[in-house]
């Protein structure tokens, strides 16, 4: 900057503080910052590390930390010392744990590591795009590549995982294509065939550029290794050594140099980020090990995913809610928080109706720690029949020393006393069942002895008279939901506003159907901000990032200081807004550039639901693939963007007069845009209106 800036220099020779200054930075430059402790590197010797290498002691405080090296990594290598990465994953925790639950609930054993490759069920669900809590599928554009792969082995997910990466992410389209057959496999080299046959003629792995060094240069593989270093590092001198001796090696086996120059050219960028075949294996291992779990045992992974939701980067609550969204989908019910049922975590429960359910468990509330949970359930064994039957018995038969108002509030509020009565009553009771149970334990406590030696009994608590309370309203409980649970569990503040925008026939974009075909497109959003940051640029102007959520899920929209000024008024949380913005691509999934923003009022009174009966006619096509594609597109669409309360049938036959009729489990909300969408799946012209809420598809 000094031989460059002309100001700076003047600056440097005319002022002495800023040359003192400037002296004292130059001579701090290229010093280490700090040091730093790699997440997972661990260094192996054969004798004694201090023989080899200083070690730093660990922080005091730091319990079980083990010591660092004072070397870096680079020069821990090149001292002969062997460093090894040992990788957590937490979704090897949950694996662990959905297979503890599977044994628990249904009396199965499963060893992960076992499990048959070839699932029907768990590709059916990945080709679906379904991949919520699976191991490195989950990303937005990941979930979109695993839908156009259409994957059906592991060896097909590793190579996905692999390719899905910046450099190799461009192939994955022609690895698609490739697959399907939809585009011909095309080799840089006839003679490469062998080596790049499993990926369709692309190179996915670094193994690959070792084979090809081997095969066409003649090198052997610890050689082509060396190589491969050099390339990652792209040191010059070492990359001209390396580019002469693979053309001299190719020549030398009979190749043209013209050749030998393309496949190096060829190699060159893969050597750099590509992953060995091994670690792809092993994720995509994983990957289908998640991904089957899910798809064969679906409440008691989701359970896992959510007993693991605080280990999530996303943080606890965003993860909570993302995850219950995804069992509502997936059709499992969601129950609250109960004193009387809930354990301390998220848990499997038989309903009795046979499905099976998700509770919540007590200390996932907000405020509610493992000791009193603790303490809750130990005393709930030793009621009668196992249950509190009152507020006032559980203040007296849990130890005050593990609970207090807070915990107990908490607790009402997020819905765990339901059944002992309405949360606004219990809220009203609340300091004085807490003030009586305090009294009588104290009671017991101090062991009152009368004149003769016997022991006094304490007095029974006093009974609780409150007025009538005011109900809560549901805005409020829902409100309640959202801070001590993470998510809105009995309804969401959507509801009325959905009914109400259908009832006006309007139209917007799900956040969920967000994606690369819309970047750079407008979109009008509708939902309720749940999270708002504020920030202020270098210029000192205010800008905003919203989190906007819809029942479909969420996405940030971003006000930069113009937007901002014009949007504040309406940008406050919990306030439901319409956005029109611009799709923006950010990192692995996408942003809204908000532009206009206003908040949206329901207008005419929302009626009640009216179930009313929806009719569709499925004829056969004669190709038994396309008609089962065309029923799990429609499943899907049904499912995942118009739940309602119109009850569906489907008529499903070869012709007229050969059709069963199957009544769906979802029940949908018939409106113009599912006519629409259901008009898109099986082609224009084909649906006909039969009568008032029915509607016939028929094949062209």
């Amino acid at each position: 900057a000094l031989t460059e800036s002309t100001e700076l220099r003047s600056l440097y020779e005319a002022d002495d503080r800023a040359k003192t200054l400037i002296d004292n930075a130059r001579r701090l430059e290229g010093i280490s910052r700090h040091a730093g402790t790699h997440a997972a590197g661990v260094v192996i010797s054969a004798d004694p590390l201090v023989e080899h290498v200083a070690l730093q002691r660990p922080a005091r405080g730091d319990v079980g930390a083990l010591p660092t090296t004072q070397f870096t990594m680079e020069s821990v290598a090149e001292i002969g010392l062997l460093k090894m990465d040992f990788l957590g994953l937490a979704n090897l925790t949950i694996l662990g744990e959905a297979v503890e639950i599977i044994k628990q609930t249904r009396g199965e054993s499963l060893e992960p590591n076992a499990l048959p490759d070839g699932d029907e069920k768990t590709y059916a669900m990945l080709a679906k795009g379904e991949t919520f809590g699976v191991f490195q599928l989950e990303s937005t554009g990941m979930r979109r590549a695993i839908q156009e792969l259409k994957p059906e082995s592991v060896s097909e997910l590793a190579a996905m995982v692999a390719l899905y990466r910046p450099g190799p992410m461009q192939h994955i389209p022609t690895f698609c294509r490739a697959k399907h057959g939809l585009e011909e496999i095309r080799y840089p080299h006839p003679d490469l065939a062998d080596a790049l046959d499993e990926t369709y003629g692309i190179i996915v792995y670094q193994d690959q550029v070792l084979l090809i060094a081997r095969q066409f240069a003649g090198y052997t593989l610890g050689e082509a290794d060396i190589m491969r270093k050099a390339m990652g590092k792209k040191i010059a001198e070492k990359m001209r050594a390396e580019r002469d001796r693979f053309n001299a090696g190719a020549i030398e086996k009979g190749y043209d140099k013209a050749d030998a120059e393309k496949i190096f050219d060829l190699i060159e960028p893969f050597a750099g980020y590509a992953f060995n075949k091994a670690h792809a294996v092993c994720y995509g291992t994983i990957a289908y090990q998640t991904a089957y779990l899910k798809a064969n045992y679906p409440a008691e992974y989701m359970t896992a995913v959510l007993r693991l939701a605080p280990s999530h980067p996303s943080g606890t609550a965003d993860r909570v809610a993302a995850a219950v969204a995804e069992c509502t989908k997936l059709g499992i019910p969601i129950l609250p928080p109960d004193i009387n049922k809930s354990v301390a975590q998220f848990d499997v429960e038989t309903l009795e109706d046979g499905r099976t359910g998700i509770r919540f468990g007590l200390s996932t509330v907000k405020n509610v720690g493992e000791s009193p949970v603790r303490a809750i359930c130990d005393a709930r064994k030793v009621q009668p029949d196992g249950r509190f039957e009152s507020l006032e018995d559980v203040c007296l038969a849990v130890d005050h020393g593990q609970i207090n108002k807070r915990v107990l509030e908490s607790l009402i509020k997020s819905g765990a006393f339901d059944g002992l009565g309405d949360r606004a009553t219990l809220l009203a009771r609340l300091d004085q069942a807490l003030s009586a149970a305090h009294a009588h334990q104290k009671a017991l406590q101090r062991g009152q002895m009368g004149l003769f030696g016997a022991a006094i009994e304490a007095p029974p608590p006093a009974v609780i008279e409150v007025g009538v309370a005011h109900a809560v309203p549901r805005k409020q409980i829902l409100a309640w939901e959202k801070e001590h649970l993470g998510t809105y569990l009995s309804d969401h503040p959507l509801t009325d506003v959905m009914r109400n925008v259908r009832q006006r026939r309007e139209s917007f974009q799900p956040i969920t159907d967000i994606d690369t075909e819309m970047v750079g497109q407008s979109v009008r959003l509708l939902g309720i901000i749940s999270g708002i940051r504020k920030m202020t640029t270098r210029t000192n102007r205010t800008m905003a990032v919203i989190q906007l959520e819809d029942l479909s899920g969420s996405v940030e929209v971003v006000f930069f200081p113009e937007s901002y000024e014009r949007a504040s008024a309406n940008l406050i949380e919990d306030t439901i807004i319409v956005v029109r913005g611009k799709v923006d691509p950010r990192n692995d999934s996408f942003q809204v550039l908000g532009d206009e923003v206003s908040t949206y009022e329901i207008t005419e009174p929302v009626q009640a639901p009216i179930r009313q009966h929806v009719r569709i006619t499925l004829e056969s096509t004669g190709d038994r693939n396309q008609d089962m594609s065309r029923l799990e597109r429609l499943h899907t669409l049904f499912r995942d963007h118009f739940a309602g309360d119109d009850l569906l049938y489907i008529r499903v036959g070869e012709n007229a007069e050969a059709t069963s009729i199957l009544r769906s489990s979802l029940s949908v909300d018939w409106c113009p845009e599912l006519e629409s969408a259901v008009a898109e799946i099986i082609g224009d012209g084909n649906c006909r209106s039969v009568s008032n809420r029915e509607f016939s598809i028929v094949s062209g």
